[in-house]
């Protein structure tokens, strides 16, 4: 298992400039952000790509996760998503997802995170479900050949935001390589108990998001240490139920400082790491 560190808090800088910073922090893994300015699919050709995984290996970083969640290259945080009216604005998401599976590969990351279908925005929650698996079809024979991982991350205020909504998704779909990013602070948001939920939903969990939410439950991620989650719970339930993926820290409104953001909650987790008994990299 390895702890690692997105780059999605240090947009402010290049992707060179980020992989260095989050090695000399201490982490040893690094969630990549899938999208510009770090690493938007169609900006690398092979040669750059290959470039890319020597500097990774360089700083003696794991790739915990590809985050293929926003897409600002050619849209925002959530559009183009998997459950828009239009075909097109959908194929957008669908071609997004399949590059992103083929740089996993290629950069030997096990498994890439990707939104649970945008805002409903005025559809239903059956409708906007069906192009979902509709999508969802599409990536899964490549995600299967591959190897890797296709997580879906439950977020509020999108389609699928709770346990309940996730299990309800999840039950109509076949394959192995379709499975769950478990965000921390987003269950907690949802007004669940993060440490209940991972029970519940840990025969999907193929990878963690973890930050710290303040106790008004507002979605705003915060230093590990600075809300009011219970770590030790969800920690131990980690433990107990033996996870062995990977845990990648999300700090994207840090990104005046993401040094000392990343600093501190590496101070405050590591303890609580090693009183759980959980063993990272």
């Amino acid at each position: 298992m390895v702890f690692g560190y997105s780059t999605n808090a240090f947009v402010k800088f290049s992707l060179t400039e980020a992989l260095e910073k989050i090695a000399r922090l201490g982490f040893k893994g690094v969630e990549i952000m899938g999208d510009r300015p770090h690493l938007y699919p169609p900006d690398f050709n092979a040669s750059r790509l290959a470039g890319l995984k020597n500097l990774i290996e360089k700083n003696d970083l794991t790739v915990t996760n590809i985050n293929s969640f926003t897409l600002f290259a050619v849209g925002d945080t959530y559009l183009p998503s998997w459950i828009e009216p239009e075909q097109k604005r959908r194929d957008i998401r669908i071609r997004h997802t399949l590059d992103s599976l083929r740089t996993a590969k290629t950069l030997g990351c096990k498994n890439i995170s990707v939104p649970p279908g945008g805002p409903l925005d005025g559809s239903s929650w059956q409708q906007a479900l069906q192009l979902f698996h509709q999508g969802l079809e599409q990536v899964v024979p490549l995600a299967e050949e591959l190897g890797v991982m296709v997580l879906v991350e439950p977020e509020p205020d999108l389609m699928i935001e709770t346990t309940a909504q996730f299990k309800q998704f999840i039950q109509d779909v076949k394959s192995k390589a379709v499975g769950l990013n478990f965000d921390i602070g987003h269950f907690f948001c949802a007004g669940e108990d993060p440490a209940r939920a991972f029970e519940e939903l840990f025969e999907w969990i193929g990878h963690v998001h973890i930050e710290d939410i303040a106790s008004t439950r507002e979605h705003r991620h915060l230093i590990a240490g600075r809300g009011a989650i219970d770590f030790t719970a969800i920690l131990k339930a980690m433990v107990q139920l033996r996870y062995t993926g990977h845990i990648s820290l999300e700090l994207y409104p840090y990104v005046d400082t993401p040094d000392e953001a990343g600093r501190e909650s590496l101070e405050f987790l590591r303890p609580l790491f090693d009183r759980a008994g959980l063993v990272t990299a």
